[in-house]
């Protein structure tokens, strides 16, 4: 959390008439949605007004949430984008460690004369004016709620706030599934049910949203996944002409990498696929127990995130990134 000193200077900043600014990444998940509109939410309390902003436009499946249709997409609205960057007072960077990581608003942002506060979970933060990073908690939208806590305002928060925050933590532990998911994790629902988060319609929203295409997508994928290095390792892999043939949208792909963990044996997952638009191979990479993806992804795939959890690119083609990828597996020490 963030120093006694920071919260009480970072508590003086938050006034109804400063301009407040909340920033998240490029391809933004549920834990970037959810934090965002989760303390957007919650500044309410304090009578503060804040702007939502992300690079690019998110999944549909995350778009239910309450004032989701409100988020300014830069991409789609460049010149308002810039002035409430420009106007800020306080700019919020949630669920991302460096400026990097939210394309070229990250120049605008580092150009702004607004204060940078940082709250993260992924590890090797930049500095910001004021950074809250924890790499052991699950999600950035538990971290908003430690937040808020020491706001003294977390036991207040609507019901719009807590189905937001319930939503980050939900798709960032894999519906509870990973290891990071601590028994504060859980408190911390039950009160986000207490104040109106419903789990079953949240989930139902969430993941119950499939189209005939991403499903025909999914069979498509899965029913050539290979597993390599004697079972530990699976593999999974799409082109953009099979993702153009079924109709791509964004996040269609979401959770198709976590399939492979799924499978007896397996410690490792991988998923690559050519993205739609650029010239290069998105990759996906998921682990148990210390088989750190994070480091491996930084050394060989110019990617990070967690020990359990990372993301990466490669530009060689398709062909020969799965080659590449299939050799360094079956290194003795591959993950060093």
């Amino acid at each position: 959390m963030f120093s006694v000193q920071a919260l009480e200077e970072i508590k003086k900043l938050l006034h109804k008439d400063k301009n407040i600014v909340i920033v998240s990444h490029y391809n933004p998940d549920g834990d970037a949605i959810g934090s965002s509109l989760g303390l957007k939410h919650a500044l309410r309390l304090l009578d503060i007004e804040a702007t939502v902003i992300v690079p690019n436009d998110f999944p549909k499946f995350l778009k239910w949430m309450p004032e989701a249709k409100q988020i300014l997409i830069a991409d789609f609205k460049r010149k308002k984008v810039s002035e409430a960057i420009k106007n800020a007072d306080v700019i919020f960077c949630l669920d991302f460690n460096t400026l990097s990581r939210i394309g070229f608003l990250g120049d605008w942002i580092g150009k702004a004369k607004a204060t940078k506060i940082l709250i993260d979970h992924h590890q090797m933060p930049d500095e910001f004016d004021y950074v809250y990073s924890d790499t052991s908690l699950p999600a950035t939208c538990q971290m908003v709620y430690h937040f808020l806590e020491t706001l003294n305002i977390a036991t207040e928060i609507s019901k719009e706030s807590a189905e937001c925050l319930y939503t980050g933590i939900m798709t960032d532990t894999g519906g509870f599934r990973f290891r990071s998911t601590s028994a504060t994790t859980h408190r911390i629902i039950a009160n986000l049910i207490e104040k109106g988060a419903d789990p079953a319609n949240i989930s139902s929203n969430t993941w119950d949203n499939n189209s005939i295409n991403r499903l025909q997508l999914m069979a498509l994928v899965l029913g050539r996944i290979e597993v390599v290095r004697n079972g530990e390792v699976a593999i999974l892999w799409l082109k953009r002409e099979e993702m153009e043939r079924f109709g791509f949208e964004k996040g269609a792909t979401d959770g198709f990498v976590n399939y492979g963990l799924s499978i007896m044996g397996t410690k490792m997952s991988a998923f690559f696929m050519e993205d739609i638009q650029e010239d290069f191979i998105k990759i996906s990479f998921r682990s148990k127990d210390n088989w750190d993806v994070n480091q491996f992804s930084r050394n060989y795939f110019n990617g990070g995130g967690h020990i359990n959890a990372a993301g990466g690119r490669s530009e060689l083609s398709i062909e020969d990134t799965l080659d590449r990828f299939k050799n360094l597996v079956e290194k003795e020490n591959f993950l060093l």
